[in-house]
């Protein structure tokens, strides 16, 4: 390095003042400029053609730019990069040539060997030259300097004719040595390094070239735009190991490096020296990954990911160079835009985080985590102050990838305390146990012995607080002979009975939350463990460090994928993904409601990360059931819409035939009933997964036991099986009172009263310790509407009024017919307006009989315990005050109006359930004008519960029920209501749901 006083020192706008340049505040003690470095390291995948080493040469370049943006004037030769390059990837990978060249020679088989140095040559030689079979020349060569190329390609030649040499040797012997294979694989990052070097210098000419006037600049830049020059280093000639201890001898690397980087900057500025440039110019070294050198000189390796290591290794040297102000980071370009939440492979939306800590980044990566090695964090640890690393995209190189430094997630937000979920696969566990273990000493080191003497390493160690049993997990192929080990160590004890078994269980998966903001963070294991658990998945082995930063749980492997996904959306790093069927497609609930899924599908996610996809849809014949397209049961954004639903039935629910369908989301499968939409719809990749049944038939109510035995979760408007025959009843009773957890959950709020949370608040004054005396009320829409068409309370005009007046309300359109019509009219006609308004049944015996309001009450009678006193549906209506529409009925109900009008009372239909007698019944009764039954208003229903609590004064619900938009607002939001229970969507996302009188709606 040449002394600072022979780098001229810049002045400040041409102005001669004494002002300081950064430079100069990094001078030594020996008057030289020191150094700020930066290390960046790029993958194979990064590097693997000539188009892509063109893009990496262009990223250093914006790297370097952004150094002299951030420097002051002139002072920009102490900014430098070092540049770490692999093998180049791609199919086949070099490294992997190299390898299989030894092994191939190892087991004599020349042909094999010397095919995999002919794919060597020509990887290379398409890269510097191009393919002489057509594909035209390669950008390098028209970018290098003339013959630089092919000079390039000789001496790639030449090595390939030395490694031919070694392996000669190797076939003779039939001997594949660490040495040989570290020899040898270690040629692609040196063929690499030597071609980025050369791209890097060609580009930053050409670069100079252009702001010299030659190109399109103005000639100015000349005298203030750097000079960057590019050289290449062995980094044989610079990493030292000590192999037995396996450890960097950091002295000596350090050393080397100075030794090497003084030469190399002095010849290269001396090429300037007649330019009075040199305080304008940089030197940056290329340099190989993953070899390295022993304390002998000979070629070594640095093992897996040993060119990350390399990167971290340059780090730490060049932070502790004397040379060296200090290295500001080391960058990782890979082909992900950083540290992921999860495997992108197996969990959909996954998160690149920010921010990772260095004990967060370390965990991540042992259990599973691809985008960098422990190991490599080691070096840059170390230094003093130590170094972030950053993990960015060669392929996306705007985006700002993850920082991996001294802390990362410790957030006081509860769901961001996990920065990530990983996992281990082909693990296998062995359990020991036994009565003779409790309180004995040393049997756990006896354990530990016997797999040590295998050479084999623990991954997981779990036992009980009992001492019963000591369970460690392992890879699968070490567990048959860790068994037998084991069985030999503890023979004596096996035959007394003392051990009771040595048993393995596997192929299992190893699931791990990590997060430093664990700690101390209350409820985290809770969530972690009711995630998997309401995934259905089950929970082998548990283990968790006093550090609370990570926990991991063994679950077979065949649930590892559904683990993760459960768990991950569970601390809301990803969407929690439902798969969702609908039963009734046909109908105009169930065509509302797959409205109204597609219309709020976005706003679901992006408000309570949950993504409701449906992929099944039941009509009934002829149009049998409608799929997805390539459901292969993963989640993804795929979703069966109204206009995919009618493409692929040919037919739209709202009436008329659409032309013939076109390749759409879904497809049709006719004739295919019920019995095989769960198939079709449960898939081991997604946790959760709901059936909407918007049919009023009983066939289809008898699949609801199944469903819910198969995990499904049942949101129903049908009544029909909680109301249905006994045996119906008592196997959706036995279904919900499953305590394995592996049942759905039934959820019958709409079969009850429509949109009004009537179980709901059923459930809630029982569970609260309430006794429930009566429940009464009018809850049949179309009789609400009938009757107070025949009998209007009195005022009815001035009520609407004033409310109006003081509440500023706008009448919807669909209840102007009732409350402009105050005066009575009869019976028949109430009905025919009824029909015309769509608040009736087709058949409209259904409601004038009280059959659809006797199956109402069975519901809330299931909710009180009474669903085994022997009720029936007939039994209840034949006792219950039913109509008929015959010639009389007009005449009859006008006198009966007539009659309760002398009393100053109207006619309602009033439904009660008395508890104490345990009685239900359906009649109707002159209630006072005044009374809320008198003034409920038409089409609406009213629910009073009288409980112990609530008793003279009645707890009262009362509410709108009609039309097809409310009810499938309320399934909707039967399974938010579901999935916050789940997966915790805080209350105040759930607020943001609305109902309006025609959807849903996410304000």
């Amino acid at each position: 390095m040449l002394p600072c006083d022979s780098i001229p020192v810049p002045m400040r706008n041409g102005n001669d003042n004494d002002t300081p340049s950064p430079c100069q505040s990094s001078i030594d003690d020996n008057g030289r400029c020191k150094y700020i470095w930066e290390v960046h390291k790029f993958g194979g995948t990064s590097v693997a053609s000539a188009p892509l080493l063109l893009k990496v040469s262009s990223i250093i370049s914006q790297e370097l730019s952004r150094a002299v943006a951030t420097s002051s004037f002139g002072d920009f030769s102490h900014n430098q990069v070092a540049v770490v390059v692999s093998a180049m990837g791609g199919k086949p990978k070099s490294t992997d040539l190299l390898l299989g060249a030894v092994a191939a020679s190892a087991d004599r088989q020349p042909d094999l060997s010397e095919k995999n140095l002919t794919l060597l040559y020509n990887k290379h030689r398409d890269c510097l030259i191009g393919d002489p079979d057509g594909k035209g020349p390669s950008p390098l060569r028209d970018l290098l300097p003339e013959g630089r190329a092919e000079c390039l390609l000789a001496s790639i030649s030449r090595d390939l004719d030395e490694v031919r040499d070694i392996l000669r040797t190797v076939g003779l012997m039939r001997w594949k040595s660490d040495h040989i294979s570290g020899m040898v694989s270690g040629y692609g990052e040196i063929w690499n390094a030597k071609i980025l070097a050369e791209v890097l210098e060609a580009t930053a000419a050409s670069a100079r070239m252009e702001a010299n006037g030659d190109g399109d600049g103005d000639g100015e830049a000349d005298g203030r735009d750097p000079i960057d020059r590019f050289f290449f280093v062995d980094a044989r000639t610079v990493v030292t190991m000590d192999e037995k201890a396996d450890q960097i001898l950091w002295e000596e690397s350090t050393k080397k490096w100075t030794e090497l980087h003084v030469r190399e900057r002095r010849r290269i500025l001396a090429e300037h020296s007649k330019e009075g440039v040199s305080n304008r110019v940089r030197v940056h070294p290329v340099i190989t990954g993953y070899v390295a050198s022993t304390a002998s000189g000979v070629p070594t390796t640095l093992g897996r990911d040993g060119s990350d290591f390399t990167a971290a290794i340059f780090g730490r040297i060049l932070s502790s160079d004397k040379e060296s102000e200090a290295c500001m980071k080391v960058c990782i370009w890979t082909d992900v835009d950083g540290v992921l939440s999860a495997d992108p492979r197996r969990v959909p939306n996954v998160r690149v985080l920010p921010e990772v800590s260095y004990a967060e980044a370390m965990e991540l990566a042992y259990f599973g985590a691809k985008v960098i090695h422990p190991k490599t964090m080691g070096p840059v640890m170390k230094c003093s102050p130590q170094v972030p690393i950053y993990i960015r995209n060669t392929f996306n190189p705007d985006f700002v990838g993850s920082r991996i430094f001294v802390s990362g997630t410790g957030h006081a937000n509860r769901d961001r305390c996990v920065a990530g979920f990983s996992s281990v696969e082909n693990i296998g566990i062995v359990d020991v146990e036994g009565t003779g273990m409790v309180g004995v000493p040393g049997m756990a080191h006896r354990i530990f012995a016997a797999v040590h003497s295998l050479g084999v390493s623990i991954i997981l160690i779990a036992q009980a607080s009992s001492e019963h049993s000591i369970t460690i997990a392992t890879t699968m192929e070490a567990t048959k002979m860790i068994k037998e080990a084991l069985e030999q160590t503890f023979s004596q004890e096996l035959k007394l009975g003392k051990v009771s078994c040595v048993r393995v269980v596997g192929p299992c998966s190893i699931i791990a939350a990590v997060g430093d903001g664990m700690s101390h963070t209350t409820g985290v294991s809770g969530r972690f463990f009711s995630a998997l658990g309401d995934a259905k998945i089950n929970v082998m082995a548990v283990a968790q460090g006093c550090t609370e930063r990570n926990i991991s749980a063994v679950v077979e492997t065949s649930q590892s994928t559904r683990a993760l996904r459960a768990v991950h959306a569970a601390f809301h790093l990803s969407h929690t993904y439902v798969r969702v069927g609908i039963v009734g497609g046909d109908t105009e609930l169930g065509y509302a409601l797959l409205g109204l899924l597609e219309a709020q599908r976005d706003k679901l996610r992006i408000a309570f990360d949950l993504d409701l996809q449906v992929c099944v849809v039941h009509s009934s014949d002829p149009h049998g059931m409608v799929i997805l397209k390539n459901d292969d049961g993963r989640p993804g954004d795929g979703s069966i819409t109204t206009m995919s639903y009618n493409l692929a039935t040919g037919t739209s629910v709202c009436g008329g035939l659409l032309g013939p369908a076109v390749d759409d989301e879904a497809r049709q499968i006719e004739g295919e009933d019920l019995s095989n939409l769960v198939a079709r719809l449960i898939s081991d990749a997604c946790a959760h997964t709901v059936i909407f049944d918007c049919t009023a038939d009983a066939a289809a109510a008898a699949h609801h036991a199944s469903w819910l035995n198969h995990g499904v979760h049942v949101v129903t408007a049908n009544n029909m099986g909680i109301s249905g025959p006994k045996d119906v009843r008592d196997a959706i009773d036995h279904a919900e009172r499953r305590k394995d957890r592996l049942s759905g959950k039934y959820l019958p709020e709409v079969a009850a009263a429509g949109g009004l949370p009537v179980v709901s608040t059923l459930r809630s004054l029982l569970s609260s310790g309430d006794k429930i005396k009566r429940i009464d009320g009018i809850m049949s829409v179309s009789m609400s509407y009938i009757m107070f068409r025949v009998a209007p309370p009195p005022m009815v005009t001035e009520c609407r009024s004033f409310d109006q007046e003081a509440c500023s309300l706008d009448m919807p359109e669909q209840n102007k017919t009732s409350w402009d019509k105050p005066d009575a009219c009869s019976f028949s006609t109430a009905v025919r307006e009824a029909i015309t308004l769509g608040l009736m049944e087709i058949d409209p015996s259904y409601d004038l009989s009280n059959e659809y309001t006797v199956r109402c009450l069975m519901v809330l009678a299931k909710e009180l315990g009474l669903q085994n006193d022997g009720f029936d549906v007939g039994c209840i209506q034949a006792k219950s005050d039913s109509l008929t529409i015959t010639e009389e009925i007009d005449a009859q109900m006008a006198k009966r109006v007539a009659s309760a009008a002398k009393k100053g009372c109207v006619p309602r239909q009033v439904a009660s359930i008395d508890v104490p007698n345990r009685s239900i019944s359906v009649k109707i009764i002159d209630v006072p004008g005044t009374h809320i039954f008198a003034i409920t208003p038409p089409s609406c229903e009213i629910v009073r519960f009288f409980t112990h609590r609530h008793y003279r004064y009645p707890l009262i619900i009362q509410g709108p029920a009609m039309g097809v938009d409310s009810t499938a607002s309320a399934l909707l939001a039967e399974v938010l209501h579901l999935m916050q229970g789940k997966i915790g969507i805080p209350a105040r996302n759930l607020r943001k749901l609305k109902t309006t009188h025609s959807s849903a709606a996410l304000v």
